[in-house]
């Protein structure tokens, strides 16, 4: 390549500064989003840092498609019609950053800059701000489904300026999922962050779901000794009825395949200890700044935490006495209590996310539409579950439900299996299994529907040494009181507020 060549668009298609949408990024996901749009009609505009991924692209996936290779992040403006639309599918972080700086100079007024990263939301607030105040629009995108959706269809959740979505909805509903009465999985979400919130929600579940799985697949294991064949066979029973999801779907499949080195089961050969690229923890913390409960969600994160400490455990393994356990019941029965103990510690886990969802609406005024992000959710997504059809319509029937334990469906199945729930852990803690997000999922739900809680005796501990005052059952609430525990303090008290 010479130096006249870095100034020109290259590649097959329209290279006439024609071009719909532009995408910068050209790894796994950005070039499956690439040839989802190419595949839907449109024009497609590429540019990528390593200019080498452009040349490679277009002379093999790319190849005779719509797509226009730019070497320069000029070129790649010049080549496309205004309002430009931009996608950006780089790493989170500065390189988003570097990206819009780059191209901010370039741009003019009206045009759009899209993130279709997994950026965390304040960040994108951030950057919606400074980029409508050079009177350009700013979307920040969720988008999930990872490079198989990204090429057929992803759950895409887009939010920031309104003015944009106008511009970009026709492109970003034609390459998404559809659910089964034709709907696509993308709406609009809302102003500033909200549509990455929504993406780092959807992940947080996606955390708790996956343990959840994890720790039925460990029972099925170390209680009934059943081969990764014979869960595999399970799990895909389960996958026909109230279970039908894409997790459970993928996790019988993976049970089912075998290692071509070793001739063992592939689960086997697979070290037991899980990354996290940090859309867990955000939605942890995130969870406690708002005063959230999603104890399922944050037990997931901390069971990836618990997983990396492989040689720790090997160690402890052979220090710590643990029970030594023979299962002597009813296979078939336990099974079929795990199913609903999993299905139950799932709603839990998606209540605590919607929670969530409500307290951010709250705090950063956003208006959503909980029953459309079910839907969004419905398909394309990594959590698209059967079940998500009876969340839409839970909000459907109630749009302000505090809870989704509340809303009757849920109720009652909650009901139907509080029974096996609380059996499968009763068998945990007998065999000494770690369950930590089923637990915490049944901890939750027994503390939401408690009336009394041991919190008035917490709330007396902090009154006696630190006089942080309490609220009275005998008084209206709002209205603080303090006692002298010991008859040798004072009549100052701590100012009641809460983090």
């Amino acid at each position: 390549m010479n130096e006249t060549d870095l100034g020109t668009a290259v590649g097959t298609g329209n290279d006439s500064g024609e071009a719909d949408i532009g995408v910068i990024g050209l790894a796994v996901m950005g070039e499956n989003l690439v040839l989802n749009m190419e595949s839907r009609g449109f024009t497609v505009a590429v540019f990528n840092r390593t200019v080498a991924r452009v040349d490679d692209f277009l002379a093999g996936r790319a190849a005779g498609r719509r797509v226009v290779g730019a070497h320069t992040a000029e070129a790649f403006v010049r080549s496309l019609r205004r309002p430009r639309r931009i996608l950006m599918m780089v790493r989170a972080g500065d390189p988003v950053d570097q990206t819009i700086e780059t191209l901010l100079p370039l741009l003019d007024p009206g045009d759009i800059l899209m993130d279709g990263g997994n950026s965390h939301f304040a960040d994108t607030a951030r950057r919606a701000a400074l980029v409508h105040g050079r009177g350009l629009l700013y979307v920040g995108a969720g988008v999930s489904g990872g490079e198989e959706g990204a090429l057929h269809g992803p759950s895409i959740m887009p939010g920031g300026d309104a003015e944009a979505w106008p511009h970009v909805q026709p492109i970003f509903q034609a390459i998404a999922a559809r659910v089964a009465d034709g709907s696509p999985c993308c709406e609009w979400v809302g102003a500033g962050g909200a549509g990455h919130f929504v993406k780092m929600v959807h992940n947080g579940i996606e955390y708790g779901d996956m343990q959840l799985i994890g720790e039925v697949y460990a029972l099925m294991r170390g209680v009934l000794g059943l081969s990764p064949a014979e869960m595999s066979d399970v799990f895909a029973r389960w996958n026909a009825g109230r279970l039908d999801s894409y997790l459970v779907e993928i996790t019988a499949h993976i049970l089912k395949a075998t290692d071509t080195v070793t001739g063992e089961p592939m689960v086997d050969v697979i070290l037991d200890t899980a990354g996290q690229k940090g859309t867990g923890k955000w939605t942890s913390s995130t969870a406690l700044d708002l005063g959230v409960p999603a104890s399922t969600i944050a037990e997931a994160v901390f069971a990836r935490c618990v997983s990396a400490l492989k040689e720790e455990r090997v160690t402890a393994s052979s220090v710590l006495a643990g029970p030594q356990e023979t299962w002597s019941g009813d296979a078939e029965a336990f099974v079929r209590d795990l199913e609903l103990a999993l299905y139950a510690s799932k709603i839990c886990s998606y209540a605590q996310g919607f929670s969530l969802l409500r307290a951010a609406a709250v705090e950063y005024g956003w208006t959503l539409d909980y029953g459309a992000v079910a839907r969004m959710w419905r398909g394309g997504c990594i959590i698209r579950a059967a079940f998500l059809d009876d969340i839409r319509a839970a909000y459907a029937e109630t749009p302000l439900l505090p809870n989704l334990l509340l809303a009757p469906f849920f109720r009652d199945a909650l009901a139907e299996a509080q029974g096996a729930w609380r059996r499968v852990l009763a068998t945990a803690v007998t065999f000494g299994i770690a369950t930590p997000a089923c637990s915490s999922a049944l901890a939750y739900y027994d503390g939401y529907r408690s009336a009394r809680l041991p919190a008035n005796l917490l709330q007396a501990q902090r009154d006696y040494f630190g006089a942080h005052t309490f609220e009275r059952v005998d008084q209206p609430r709002g209205k603080f009181f303090h006692v002298d525990w010991t008859g040798e303090g004072g009549d100052t008290v701590s100012t009641p507020y809460s983090v």
